[in-house]
C-alpha cells in the first residue's frame, strides 16, 4: 500500500471530493504532506518520490504474475486523478511541486539539517537547514499561539506552508506572513495544528 492508502484506507474511494467533509481524509491529506516536507528537508543528497505518490495515488501497483491470475487491473496509474477540479489530488500535486521547486531553486540540500527543538509532549518539531527554519505540529488536535523558540534575530517570511488553500489546507498559514523577532532574541509563531512551514529570514 502506498502512505496515504495507509492514512485514508477506504475512504480514498468515496470521500475525495471536495464538496465531501471527512475527518479521516482530511488527517490524511495533512500528515502526507508534512510527512514528503520532513522527508525531504531532512534528505541527504535527493529525494525521491514513488511514482504517483506525488498527488496521493490511492492504489498500489501490481504487475501481471500468476500470483494475481496475470491480472492487469492495478498495473497502472491513474495520472488524471490531479487534473479533476472536482477532487483533492490537485492540491497534493501542488504541493509537491512548489516544495520540489523551492528546495531545487535554494539548494536547501547543500547543508546539513539541525535540530532547533523536538516537543515530545506538544509533538512539535523545529529544526534548521541552509538558514530556512523548519516548523512541524504534528498534534492532532494543539494549535499552539505564540510558540516561542531561540533563533537569530530578524524578520521572517513563511516562503512554503502545508496549510495554503492552493494545496488542500485550510488557509491558517500562509505564504508571504512575517514574523519579528522579539526583544530578547526569540520568535514567536503560530503553530496550528498537523500543519508544517517553512520560515526565511529576509535581508535589510
Amino acid at each position: 500500500k502506498t502512505i496515504i492508502f495507509r492514512l485514508m484506507d477506504k475512504e480514498m474511494y468515496f470521500a475525495m471530493r471536495k464538496d465531501s467533509q471527512n475527518l479521516v481524509v482530511d488527517r490524511g491529506i495533512a500528515l502526507h504532506k508534512m510527512i514528503r516536507l520532513v522527508t525531504a528537508a531532512t534528505a541527504g543528497d535527493g529525494y525521491l518520490n514513488f511514482m504517483g505518490n506525488e498527488f496521493g495515488h490511492p492504489e498500489w501497483i501490481d504487475f501481471p504474475r500468476e500470483g494475481n491470475g496475470w491480472s492487469f487491473k492495478y498495473a497502472r496509474r491513474q495520472w488524471s486523478l490531479p487534473d479533476n477540479p472536482d477532487l483533492r489530488y490537485g492540491g497534493l500535486e501542488a504541493f509537491d511541486a512548489a516544495m520540489v521547486r523551492y528546495f531545487r531553486s535554494k539548494r536547501i540540500l547543500s547543508e546539513p539539517p539541525e535540530i532547533i527543538y523536538a516537543d515530545e509532549e506538544k509533538k512539535v518539531l523545529l529544526f534548521k537547514r541552509k538558514s530556512r527554519i523548519f516548523a512541524l505540529n504534528f498534534n492532532p488536535t494543539g494549535s499552539f499561539v505564540d510558540y516561542a523558540f531561540d533563533c537569530p534575530r530578524g524578520t521572517y517570511e513563511v516562503v512554503l506552508s502545508t496549510d495554503e488553500r492552493a494545496f488542500g489546507g485550510f488557509g491558517r498559514v500562509t505564504r508571504g506572513e512575517r514574523h519579528e523577532s522579539l526583544a530578547d532574541g526569540r520568535l514567536s509563531i503560530y503553530l496550528p495544528s498537523r500543519t508544517a512551514f517553512v520560515l526565511e529570514k529576509k535581508r535589510k
